[in-house]
C-alpha cells in the first residue's frame, strides 16, 4: 500500500518590497492564491511564517469549498487572527479590482494556467505560477500577447535551480573548468512510488498535464537551460505508454484491476493508494470528493491513461551543444545522472534520492523524496549526492556540495526568500522570468509534436509568440 505524506514542492518568484515612504514599515504585497491542492501549501506556510511582514495572503480560491476550508484551518494552526476572504475561480478579474490584489499566485492544474495567467494580468495583477508555464502552444500565445499588452510580470518558479548540488554543477559550468560545453547527457528516473502517482491523479491525461514531457520534464530542461546558459532550438523524440495502464498490465498478466484504492476489502498492493490512511490526504480530497468528484487514487494499471512512461529526446542548442535526455517513470529506485561534457573536460552529477523502493506495511511511503529527504540502508545504492569533475590530462576530483535545512537540499528557502523579499545580485543567475518558463515548456511541446509526426521539430517554428533566442531577457 502507498501512503503519502508530502507533496511535491515547487517554487516561486522575484517581489519588490520597499519601506513605505516617511515609514519603517515594510509593504505587504496584497495576494489571492488560486488552487488549494497540494501546490499551495507551501506558499501559505512562508506568508504565514517567515514572510509574514511582507506578504498578506487576502483570499483563497478553489473549484472545491472543501479543499479552501483545509487550508483555512491551516491558516488558523500558523497563527492567522480570522480566515481569509473566498473567491469562486471564475470572479478573479471582479476580486483583483476590487480588492488592490497586486499578485496572485497560481497552484492549478496545468491545463488551466494560460486562463489564470492571461485574466490576472488583464485585471492589473502580476503572476507567480507553478511550473509548467503552460501546455500548449495556444497557451504560450496568448501568455505572451498579454503580457506584451498590460506590461505586467509573470514568473515560472523553478526551485530546482536553488538546490545546492544543482547550483554546485552551475559554477563548474559557469566558471569555464569544463571548457566550452559540447554535449549533456541526463537521465532521470522515478521510481514506482512517485512515478506511479502521476499515473492515478489527473496528469495521466495530456489534455490534462501536457504529459511528463511538459508537467515533469520543464523542470529538467529549465536546468539545462540555466546550467550551460542556452536555448533550446530542435527537439527530437520518442517514447510511450510501456508500464502502466490496462493494456500493458493484461499483457503481464495482471488480471482484474479496481478503478480506484479507496475500497474496503481489496488486497494488499504496492501501487494501490488508499487515501483514508493518510490523514492530510483524507481531509484534503478523499473527503472534499464530493464537492468536485476528484478522484486522487484512480488504479495505475486502468484505462485512460494517454500520457507517456518512458521517453528520450535529442535536443539541439542554439549555442552548438546537444542534450540527450531520458526520463523512466516506473524505475525501483529515484535519483537522476547528468554528464557535462566540454572541451576541457567533463562533470558527472549524480544524486539517488531513493535508493529502492520497498513494500512495506508498517510506515509511510514518501512521494517525493527530493521534497521530503529520506534515510534508508541499502548497502549497493546509497541515498546522497556526488560531483564529480575530470579535466583532461588530469586525475578526477569530487566537489563538495553543502545543503542547508529544508526540501531540495534548503533550495526551497533559498526560492521563497527570493520571492517574497525581492532577488538579491545572484551571479547564478537562479531567479527565473517568463522567458525561462517558455524556453523550458518549449522543449515539451516540440516533443510532444515530434511523438506525434515522429519527425524533428524546430522550436523557431512552432509560433509560441516570442523570440527565444538567446540575448532575450
Amino acid at each position: 500500500m502507498v501512503n503519502v505524506d508530502t507533496a511535491e514542492t515547487q517554487s516561486p518568484a522575484p517581489d519588490t518590497s520597499a519601506s513605505a515612504a516617511g515609514s519603517t514599515a515594510r509593504h505587504r504585497t496584497r495576494i489571492a492564491l488560486i488552487g488549494t491542492g497540494g501546490r499551495s501549501e507551501m506558499y501559505i506556510r512562508a506568508i504565514y511564517g517567515q514572510h509574514a511582514e511582507v506578504a498578506d495572503l487576502v483570499a483563497l480560491s478553489d473549484v472545491n469549498p472543501g479543499r479552501v476550508e483545509f487550508y483555512q484551518e491551516l491558516i488558523k494552526e500558523l497563527g492567522g487572527t480570522e480566515s481569509v476572504a473566498f473567491f469562486e475561480p471564475a470572479k478573479l478579474t471582479d476580486f483583483i479590482q476590487a480588492n488592490g490584489i497586486e499578485r496572485v499566485i497560481v497552484t492549478t492544474p496545468d491545463y488551466t494556467h494560460a486562463d489564470y495567467i492571461v485574466e490576472a494580468l488583464e485585471a492589473g495583477a502580476d503572476v507567480v505560477v507553478e511550473k509548467p508555464l503552460t501546455i500548449d502552444v495556444e497557451g504560450c500565445r496568448r501568455i505572451t500577447t498579454a503580457v506584451a499588452e498590460t506590461g505586467r510580470n509573470v514568473v515560472v518558479t523553478f526551485n530546482y535551480r536553488y538546490s545546492p548540488r544543482n547550483t554546485a554543477l552551475k559554477e563548474i559550468i559557469q566558471n569555464g573548468v569544463i571548457g566550452k560545453v559540447t554535449s549533456i547527457d541526463f537521465t532521470w528516473v522515478l521510481d514506482t512510488v512517485h512515478g506511479a502517482d502521476y499515473f492515478r491523479r489527473w496528469h495521466r491525461e495530456k489534455k490534462n498535464s501536457g504529459g511528463l514531457l511538459i508537467h515533469k520534464a520543464s523542470h529538467h530542461f529549465d536546468l539545462v537551460n540555466w546550467w550551460i546558459n542556452d536555448v533550446p532550438e530542435r527537439v527530437f523524440a520518442s517514447g510511450g505508454l510501456r508500464f502502466y495502464g490496462d493494456k500493458n498490465a493484461a499483457e503481464r498478466g495482471l488480471g482484474a484491476r479496481p478503478e480506484r484504492g479507496t475500497v474496503d476489502g481489496l488486497a494488499r498492493d504496492p501501487f494501490r493508494l488508499d487515501m483514508r490512511e493518510d490523514e492530510r490526504l483524507k481531509a484534503l480530497y478523499y473527503d472534499n470528493e464530493k464537492f468536485d468528484g476528484y478522484l486522487r487514487d484512480q488504479d495505475v494499471f486502468t484505462e485512460g491513461i494517454t500520457i507517456e512512461d518512458n521517453l528520450a529526446l535529442v535536443v539541439d542548442y542554439q549555442g552548438g551543444p546537444t542534450l540527450s535526455y531520458s526520463l523512466n517513470a516506473h524505475s525501483p529506485w529515484e535519483g537522476y545522472r547528468v554528464s557535462v561534457n566540454g572541451t576541457e573536460g567533463r562533470a558527472e552529477l549524480e544524486v539517488v534520492e531513493r535508493a529502492a523502493v520497498q513494500f512495506s506495511t508498517d510506515k509511510k511511503t514518501v512521494v517525493d523524496p527530493s521534497a521530503t529527504p529520506i534515510e534508508e540502508e541499502d548497502a549497493v545504492r546509497r541515498n546522497g549526492e556526488c560531483l564529480v569533475v575530470q579535466r583532461h590530462w588530469e586525475a578526477a576530483y569530487e566537489v563538495p556540495i553543502v545543503n542547508g535545512e529544508g526540501g531540495h537540499g534548503g533550495g526551497d528557502n533559498l526560492l521563497l526568500s527570493d520571492l517574497f523579499n525581492g532577488p538579491g545580485v545572484d551571479p547564478l543567475g537562479r531567479p527565473s522570468g517568463y522567458i525561462d518558463g517558455l524556453r523550458s515548456v518549449s522543449v515539451g511541446i516540440a516533443g510532444n509534436q515530434s511523438l506525434d509526426t515522429e519527425l524533428p521539430v524546430r522550436i523557431s517554428e512552432l509560433g509560441l509568440g516570442v523570440d527565444l533566442s538567446r540575448g532575450q531577457a
